[in-house]
């Protein structure tokens, strides 16, 4: 595997960053995922468009959008795969031991892995921990990614492959890695970005294509909805037939099935929509 740090190709052994960077030692960071299908990543604009927006919100300088191209498709070109996940981390770069950051400038890495294809429903749990909707955090995409640790060892555990949070006022919010749609009295419903759930670009698009409107809801509009499905750009349209103990038969549902039908198709039309 041939990974992007700072400029060039290296192997993996030879694809290092500093002990002393700033993402490494206080999660000064931020990052985008992709799906790649057949050497080509799936709404790559849309994402470095998030990526700077998250910097920006982080306070590091904003990346140059064409070498994180340029780096996204040598490192695609040295990597042919069916199904990729390809991962894009820009962080604070080298710096003191503490929040303060350095003047070394940041640190761009672009790696891949292989993915497998959406494998179909899921189940997911509601978890004790909030996400906090006022924080300095807030609808960034950082590499600080412990409370996300914590929750999804929690749904492993309830044989489930994701955890939803609330926020701090009891509303649905969002997944450690998704956005959550919930299906109630036959509307798509999702939390609105006011929830503290991040602008997922699966969620924008189905949003957009399916229909989906924003509403405040209650967490416990995921023990009462008629269909639940999770977004993100490697699980695409994801139905859900457990949450928590409460089984979701039938899943996918008609609307699930319909946005489903409807993502495969504009993506497969329009791979940089």
């Amino acid at each position: 595997m041939k990974i992007w740090v700072d400029g060039g190709l290296r192997e993996t052994a030879d694809a290092t960053v500093s002990v002393l960077d700033h993402g490494l030692t206080v999660g000064d960071g931020v990052f985008e995922t992709l799906k790649t299908t057949q050497g080509r990543a799936f709404a790559l604009t849309r994402h470095l468009r998030r990526l700077a927006r998250s910097a920006r919100g982080l306070g590091l300088p904003e990346p140059d959008r064409d070498e994180v191209a340029r780096a996204c498709q040598a490192v695609l070109d040295a990597n042919p795969m069916p199904h990729g996940r390809l991962r894009i981390t820009y962080t604070g770069g080298v710096s003191p031991l503490g929040s303060d950051r350095g003047d070394a400038g940041a640190t761009l890495v672009v790696a891949m892995s292989a993915a497998t294809p959406n494998p179909g429903p899921t189940a997911i749990v509601t978890v004790p921990w909030t996400r906090n909707e006022r924080g300095a955090l807030t609808g960034l995409k950082t590499t600080s990614y412990g409370e996300n640790v914590v929750a999804l060892a929690r749904a492993r555990e309830q044989d489930a492959t994701e955890a939803v949070f609330a926020n701090t006022t009891g509303r649905l919010c969002e997944g450690t890695g998704s956005n959550v749609f919930v299906v109630l009295d036959g509307r798509l419903l999702t939390p609105p970005l006011s929830s503290g759930c991040l602008a997922g670009i699966t969620r924008e698009l189905v949003v957009d294509w399916a229909g989906a409107e924003e509403e405040d809801l209650p967490y416990e509009a995921l023990a009462e909805a008629e269909e639940v499905f999770i977004t993100s750009s490697l699980r695409d349209v994801q139905p859900v037939h457990r949450v928590d103990a409460r089984e979701l038969p039938g899943a996918p549902g008609p609307v699930t099935a319909k946005a489903m039908e409807v993502f495969a198709e504009r993506s497969a039309d329009h791979p940089n929509p």
